[in-house]
């Protein structure tokens, strides 16, 4: 058993509230640590720390920031393997897809590396008489991050390095559930060079979340997890004058046209379908194949694939596809939405539900899932079910596969397989949803691209790094300068025109 409690100006220190949360092993489902949760009194205490340390940083230059972020990036190469055996064991997922989890976060922390470049501001010489204008990019000051489970080292760092490289101090309020490489990317920012108190860690539940979206202090959140929560995490937040990004839930479907590769779109289905064992938001949970015949040979070929998908825990290594849900009331969730379907009508051609892994069952899992016939009004379509579910959809034609996503609430991720360039231009074109492939089946932007989704799956109106990131966690002030030069004298009480 081990406690973890919060990173506050540079160092690990214990929680003080008396209130605490278990951590799981999701593969045994026991208990094997304790994570504190931060009365207001806490969170204010490192809001307090973080206002006190960013004025100075906002001084130091960007590129000496940078460089904190160019050492930060070589230490997470050299712990790669010990962040990624952390978050599995805390998470669930495989050991290589928890090292994606952190390399996709490590591309962020990259990107930043170009501080500079994104900071810089305009200028115009000579837009009136003697006058000149320019505009600077500066920090917001202390901003803060709630960030979700299921990418507990990803998600973070596509919050704070943006953040941090443009001169901010941040808040983290990670997940309760897995709270471990939170708290060590804090330490390895330490070791990097970053001062105390510009990144602090602060673990707890919704007393903590209320606490950063009433602070005065706090300039702006950012946030993934469900509809709901983002929905509320938007409206209070906004309320209370903040700039808030909020990333909610997703329903990713794939359209497979006639002239598809059926074996490349199988192989894509599978790996975005069941990886992670779907708790991604980003995971494709409905497949949309165009006519009868296209539907046929799709679930012929997705049948024995799925079937023969490795469930097991993260020491499995390699010879695992998928792990277990993070909680147990997450498998319970998943379950009754499978019940949900049958009763519903639609065909459960794969059955994961009585899935029992020898030697841990009182694990958090369950078997790979394959609906067919799945239906519109079904609420295994309309819901995010966020485990190893697939559901087809069929459609009967072009116009109503991509009326599907095009009419779903949720706008996040989509893609279409096809080698017809016309259709692919087509569905890039008019598709309602953020992020769009084409062959591609979770198209989730490099860094150097912002991520969001549309619809229901956003609010607000800059998204995730790339350069949306440092627009996001800056803001513009414009300089107009007249230097006296005995051109013009006297008093003008018109407003100033560019004349």
């Amino acid at each position: 058993m081990y406690e973890i409690g919060h990173f506050i100006g540079g160092e690990r220190v214990a929680g003080k509230s008396g209130r605490s949360a278990e951590i799981f092993n999701p593969a045994t489902g026991e208990v094997q640590g304790s994570v504190a949760l931060a009365s207001n009194e806490e969170m204010r205490a490192a809001v307090e720390n973080a206002k006190a340390a960013q004025p100075a940083w906002a001084a130091t230059n960007p590129q000496r920031r940078a460089r904190v972020m160019m050492k930060f990036v070589d230490l997470l190469n050299r712990d790669m393997d010990k962040l990624a055996e952390a978050l599995s064991k805390e998470h669930g997922k495989t050991f290589p897809d928890a090292k994606g989890d952190v390399q996709r976060g490590l591309e962020v922390a990259e990107f930043c590396i170009a501080a500079p470049q994104m900071l810089k501001g305009e200028f115009s010489e000579g837009a009136g008489p003697g006058i000149d204008i320019y505009s600077i990019r500066q920090p917001l000051g202390v901003v803060a991050g709630i960030t979700p489970f299921n990418f507990p080292a990803m998600i973070p760092m596509w919050k704070f390095c943006p953040a941090i490289a443009a001169g901010n101090a941040f808040i983290l309020k990670p997940s309760e559930r897995d709270p471990s490489v939170p708290m060590m990317l804090a330490e390895l920012m330490i070791e990097a060079g970053l001062p105390a108190g510009i990144l602090n860690v602060v673990n707890g539940d919704k007393g903590a979340v209320d606490a950063i979206l009433d602070d005065p202090d706090i300039e702006a959140v950012g946030f993934v997890g469900s509809t709901a929560i983002a929905k509320y995490i938007y409206g209070r937040g906004c309320s209370n004058g903040k700039r808030v990004q909020a990333f909610g839930g997703a329903k990713n479907h794939m359209i497979i046209m006639p002239d598809a590769d059926m074996d490349k779109a199988v192989d894509a289905l599978i790996g975005a379908g069941y990886g992670a064992a779907g708790e991604r938001c980003m995971a494709v949970s409905v497949a949309v194949p165009v006519g009868e015949e296209t539907a046929d040979r799709l679930i012929e070929k997705l049948i024995p694939k799925v079937e023969a998908l490795k469930i097991g825990p993260w020491t499995a290594g390699n010879d695992v596809d998928f792990g277990p849900l993070v909680t147990r009331e997450a498998q319970k969730r998943v379950l009754g939405l499978v019940d949900r379907g049958v009763e519903e009508g639609a065909k459960l051609v794969v059955d994961g539900r009585n899935f029992r892994m020898q030697g841990y069952e009182d694990g958090f899992f369950v078997g790979a899932c394959l609906f067919d016939n799945v239906t519109k009004d079904m609420d295994i379509y309309k819901t995010e079910i966020f485990g190893p579910v697939l559901s087809v959809a069929r459609a009967k034609d072009y116009e109503e596969a991509i009326d599907l996503p095009m009419s779903h609430e949720y706008g996040n991720g989509v893609a279409i397989f096809t080698r017809d360039g016309d259709a692919a231009r087509d569905f890039a074109s008019r598709i309602n949803i953020g992020m769009v492939g084409i062959n591609v089946p979770i198209p989730v932007p490099l860094a150097y691209y912002t991520f969001g989704g549309w619809k229901a799956s956003g609010f607000g109106d800059l998204n995730q790094h790339g350069a949306d990131g440092f627009r996001f966690y800056t803001r513009t002030k414009t300089v107009t300068s007249r230097w006296p030069s005995g051109i013009k004298d006297g008093a003008e009480f018109s407003i100033p025109t560019m004349k």
